[in-house]
This record gives C-alpha cells, sequence and structure tokens, in this order.
C-alpha cells in the first residue's frame, strides 16, 4: 500500500485553525472535507507528499470538480482552502512556493438571502399562542430573533446569564467564539420577561438549567427542534415561501437597511468578520434607490425641474 505523508499535515493544518485562529467547528470541518478530497485525488496520480504537488496536478483536480459538475462557488471555495492550505505549508518550512496555478472561473451570481416583508413577519410572529406554555415559549423565541438577527445556533444555546434587561442586550458567543453585544427592542423584552418569570419555570418542573430557551422536558432546545417550530408557525400563517431560522436574520438585517440604520451596526450585530457579507444585504434597496432617482433627478422626474447651482 502507498505510504501516505498527505493526511498528516492535514490534520495539522486542522489543529491550527480551530485552535489557534478559533474558526467555528462547521468551518473546520469544511476545510477538512476539502483538503481530503485533494489528498485522496493526489495519491490516485501517485502523489504522496505536498512538496511533490506540480500546478498540473491542481488544474486536474480542479477539471476534476469541473466534472462532478460542482458549482463555480463550491470550486472557488476548494480553491481558497487550497490557497490557505499551502500558505500554512510554506510558513511551517514544508514546501518553498505554493505549486498554484492561476484558475479561470466564470463568475458565480451571488445567492441573495431572502427575507419576508413587514406583514409576513407580523403574521409569523402572531402565531404562537401565548396562553399556551410552548405558545408563550415560541413567541419570546421569534420575537428575539427577529429583533436581534442571532443565528439558529446562537439562539438555541444563549443562556440565562448572558439576557441584561438593564440595557436591553445579549451578550453572544458567535462564530470563533468571538463574543458580541446584541440589543433588543420594547417587544422582544415584553415576551422574553413573561416567558422567563411566568413559563420558564413550568417547563423546569422544579429541575434547574443554565440554558435560556428549553424544550417540554426542561432541557436546552436543540436547532432541528427549532427549524420544525418555525416552519409549521410559517404554514400556519399561510406564508408559501421557505422559512427558516435564517430567514429572520436575512428579515432583520433587511429592514434594518432599509429603514436606515448604517452598514457597520449591522455587521456588528450580526457578527460578521468581513463587511463584505453584510453588503449583501445592500441589494434590497435598489428598487428603493432606483424609484428616489427617478422621482428627484432633474433628467427623470416628470417635472423636468432645473437643478439648482452652487451659485445660485
Amino acid at each position: 500500500m502507498m505510504k501516505d505523508s498527505l493526511h498528516p499535515y492535514i490534520d495539522s493544518f486542522l489543529t491550527m485553525i480551530g485552535v489557534e485562529k478559533g474558526l467555528a467547528k462547521n468551518t473546520v470541518e469544511a476545510y477538512s472535507r476539502d483538503l481530503c478530497g485533494l489528498a485522496d485525488f493526489m495519491l490516485k496520480q501517485k502523489v504522496t507528499c505536498w512538496d511533490a504537488v506540480e500546478p498540473i496536478h491542481l488544474r486536474l483536480f480542479v477539471s476534476s470538480l469541473r466534472v462532478r459538475n460542482l458549482s463555480s462557488r463550491s470550486i472557488a471555495r476548494q480553491i481558497v482552502t487550497v490557497r490557505r492550505f499551502y500558505r500554512f505549508l510554506q510558513n511551517e518550512g514544508l514546501v518553498s512556493s505554493p505549486p498554484i496555478p492561476e484558475f479561470h472561473l466564470s463568475s458565480a451570481a451571488r445567492k441573495l438571502p431572502h427575507a419576508l416583508n413587514g406583514d409576513d413577519v407580523r403574521s409569523l410572529l402572531n402565531q404562537p399562542d401565548p396562553n399556551q406554555v410552548l405558545g408563550a415559549r415560541d413567541q419570546a423565541m421569534l420575537e428575539l430573533l427577529y429583533a436581534t438577527g442571532l443565528r439558529v445556533s446562537e439562539l438555541v444555546l444563549i443562556k440565562l446569564q448572558q439576557v441584561d434587561f438593564q440595557g436591553d442586550y445579549l451578550t453572544v458567543s458567535g462564530k470563533g467564539s468571538k463574543m458580541r453585544a446584541v440589543p433588543f427592542g420594547k417587544w422582544a423584552r415584553e415576551k422574553l420577561l413573561r416567558y422567563i418569570q411566568e413559563t420558564r419555570p413550568r417547563l423546569l418542573k422544579g429541575k434547574s438549567s443554565a440554558f435560556l430557551f428549553l424544550n417540554r422536558s426542561g432541557q436546552a432546545l436543540t436547532r432541528q427542534g427549532f427549524w420544525k417550530i418555525i416552519r409549521g408557525y410559517a404554514r400556519a400563517a399561510g406564508i408559501d415561501k421557505k422559512v427558516s431560522p435564517h430567514t429572520l436574520r436575512h428579515s432583520f438585517a433587511t429592514h434594518l437597511l432599509a429603514g436606515g440604520a448604517d452598514l457597520r451596526s449591522v455587521q456588528t450585530m450580526l457578527g460578521h468578520a468581513d463587511i463584505a457579507t453584510t453588503q449583501i444585504y445592500t441589494h434590497v434597496d435598489a428598487n428603493r434607490l432606483k424609484q428616489a432617482h427617478q422621482r428627484y433627478h432633474p433628467r427623470e422626474s416628470g417635472a423636468q425641474r432645473k437643478p439648482k447651482l452652487a451659485t445660485e
């Protein structure tokens, strides 16, 4: 059997990005899948060490991804993974220079986030019955999710001590264990207080738990459990679009920006490391900006007003 000296360095790289860089578990797993696929391909090419990889090997690897009908986005992501891995190998003195050629990929249209309109959000938030134990819990969760734009993993893992009613904000541990403070408004405050004071003790049934949101057994609610909850309420609200916890996160960001919030503030609340990730939400303003342009630009508006000059 061919001796494999490829995978051990992948393990070292994954340890580095997970422990030293603090990348999220899902991100590390994605890197692992990409690099293990690359290593398996190299072994089929009789390449057993990373410093023996030639540009032609990497071109063949990318071609194999195209044959599998992977999207341009997926292929581009794998190329980014390979580049980052080779920077690691170079920094460790394991290769002298990365053998990565230039790749020309067709640019893929960036997938735009789906957001609900205001009427759909109100209808969704009104579905839980606050007079029922689980209904009061669900109402608090939905209100808090829309008020803060949390990721579903952040929502279900919130602990009671992370809620500050003095300043009405949450202290959230996001991707890469990065902490951020996220404010919430009066609607979420009201539903959350009622849940904590009246409903949560009934779910606990004398037990104790550090987690804020609990299932009927008094244990922390799971991501899968909340996905089922929100989809059920979306169907009950008659929303014919696909609705997930991330839909409310998208709606939170979209509605804030449409209302005039600055991009940096929204970036901070969402916990995005790169503002370019937040900028995708600005697409929703395109129609509004076009309408404003047509209404107020002197060459576009029906009145054909003469623009005032600075000297007038």
